[in-house]
């Protein structure tokens, strides 16, 4: 396992180096950047201009500064936001923990629902509670995370106003009730197309696991049903689905860019979306390079959680 993990960990960094050699050329191609920043900025003179880009070592070529900023990045160094003139990593550590309860709200909500969803289904397929969660299922997944999440705004909050709309945390409120009203809405809204796929998956696995010879040995052994479906079915019908799950993380960065602008939520996608209209390129290389390194780390685990449930895997 151990030499496992180094081949893996070695095997990231030419995908890592990758990462960052198509997000320095991607934000040197963007428009804008520092000159239509500081250029709108009061009584800004292209002397001082000048002065701004050659202090940030914008007037090198691009290679000198791909150089530059890789090293700093080795260091741990990303740079310095042009908008809030702090280092990247504060500026971003400020929103991570925001982005980490969202994220780990809506995997908790799918995957509860996905399992629960998924074995009720599977154990009556093609019945009445198998026809409505497939129609949930194609619903979640043809309905884009944006528009579902102004429609739950709508109802939940406007109309009903059971929950509020936006933010974190109502003015002058910092209690845990009102954090957690806040997390549903955006929650639910990242999870549900993750419920869609992943209750198919649970519910295709569980089904075949349910008619494999072991479980009919099992009840005529006098086995319990639920004690044959906790103790074998589940454990087995759960390998194949920890590899849907770890490929569908990155689908929780990217999808926390839309509901965390929707919402109003301060985490990383709010930050990576507001950078985006500031030109505030530092900023947005950061978010790429630690969304590729969580990506990573994901995967990874995931791996070791898949040859734990499975004794049959050995990476060695």
């Amino acid at each position: 396992m151990s030499r496992y993990f180094i081949r893996r960990t070695l095997g990231a960094i030419p995908l890592l180096f990758g990462v960052a050699v198509l997000s320095f050329i991607f934000m040197q191609l963007a428009p804008g950047g520092p000159d239509a920043l500081f250029g709108r900025l009061p009584r800004m003179t292209d002397e001082r201009l000048a002065q701004m880009r050659a202090n940030l070592g914008l007037d090198d070529p691009m290679i000198v500064q791909f150089g530059k900023w890789l090293g700093n990045l080795l260091t741990g160094d990303l740079g310095t936001s042009y908008v809030q003139h702090r280092p990247v990593w504060h500026v971003i550590w400020d929103v991570f923990p925001n982005t980490v309860y969202l994220v780990m709200a809506g995997l908790f909500i799918a995957l509860i629902l996905s399992l629960l969803f998924g074995v009720i289904a599977a154990k009556n397929p093609y019945g009445l509670f198998d026809n409505v969660t497939a129609f949930i299922s194609y619903f979640g997944l043809a309905m884009p995370v944006f528009w579902l999440g102004l429609m739950l705004q709508i109802l939940f909050a406007v109309k009903l106003g059971w929950l509020p709309s936006a933010g974190m945390h109502s003015a002058g409120e910092t209690g845990v009730a009102d954090f957690l009203e806040h997390l549903i809405l955006p929650a639910f809204t990242i999870a549900i197309g993750s419920i869609a796929t992943w209750s198919r998956y649970i519910r295709a696995s569980t089904i075949e696991e349910i008619n494999a010879d072991y479980v009919r040995t099992a009840r005529a052994k006098g086995m319990a049903e639920p004690s044959i479906l906790s103790r074998h079915v589940l454990r087995n019908s759960l390998t194949p689905f920890i590899t849907v799950v770890a490929i569908d993380i990155p689908l929780y960065l990217t999808g926390a860019v839309l509901v965390e602008t929707v919402f109003s939520w301060p985490g990383m996608g709010r930050l990576f979306f507001d950078s985006l209209n500031r030109r505030d390129y530092p900023v947005l290389m950061g978010i790429l390079m630690l969304g590729a390194v969580l990506i990573v780390i994901g995967n990874l685990v995931a791996d070791l959680i898949y040859a734990r449930l499975d004794p049959r895997i050995s990476f060695e």
